[in-house]
């Protein structure tokens, strides 16, 4: 099985470089790893804390929102129903009124002879057997 080997020449090998390790590493000191890249030592850096800081104002910010929304939403319920409250109890006195003013009997004998329905005649009297 044949490996790709690249522009790698044979018979050359590069040596392995060491960590230079002459005392503690200072802030922005470079050192070598193993393999031979620079490194910078690791120092706090100001992006994560502003992203984060981002972070948590976005999530309260939508938290408020929300918050607001839903009280919005609760306040607009609330004046559906008195409104739909008002509408009912409007309604229900029409109905009483009306009620009031049909159940006497002059107005039930009224409306009786205005659709059309007239007085009876005295009553017949059926014989039994």
């Amino acid at each position: 099985m044949a490996v790709y080997q690249g522009a790698r020449r044979r018979g050359f090998e590069l040596p392995r470089p060491t960590l230079d390790l002459d005392g503690p590493p200072l802030l922005g000191r470079r050192r070598r790893d193993t393999t031979g890249s620079l490194l910078r030592a690791r120092r706090p850096t100001r992006v994560g804390a502003i992203l984060a800081s981002i972070l948590v104002a976005f999530t309260l910010a939508f938290l408020s929102l929300s918050q607001s929304v839903r009280v919005a939403a609760t306040s607009y319920d609330i004046v559906r129903l008195t409104s739909e409250y008002e509408r009912l109890d409007a309604r229900r006195q029409d109905l009483r009124s009306d009620l009031n003013r049909l159940g006497a009997e002059p107005a039930i004998r009224k409306l009786g002879l205005d659709s059309g329905l007239g007085q009876l005649d005295a009553p017949l009297i059926v014989q039994a057997r």
